[in-house]
């Protein structure tokens, strides 16, 4: 699987995890050159709290695109420290 934004792929894996339709890639599949943390934070009432980055490709920003649980509740383990995306960023195969 590869996610892309504004032309650039910034994730590219073969061992996503699939949750709640979203595909949650392993931490080290990022390009880390892309993502800076940002203030966002959300909760989950199963999942716990989610920690946000920024995408940032050739001078455009996509605020909060990306997300990750890096201490989820029991129910969620599974994707601990996994990335996934939203708002634009096309997740393909």
């Amino acid at each position: 699987m590869k996610a892309i934004w504004n032309g650039q792929v910034i994730a590219e894996s073969d061992d996503t995890v699939i949750v709640e339709g979203n595909h949650y890639f392993p931490g080290d599949a990022i390009c880390k050159e892309y993502f800076s943390d940002c203030d966002h934070k959300t909760v989950c009432g199963w999942k716990g709290e989610a920690s946000y980055y920024d995408v940032a490709v050739e001078g455009e920003i996509n605020k909060a695109s990306a997300w990750c649980y890096p201490d989820p509740k029991s129910e969620a383990a599974h994707i601990a420290g996994r990335i996934a995306f939203w708002r634009g960023v096309e997740v393909v195969e």
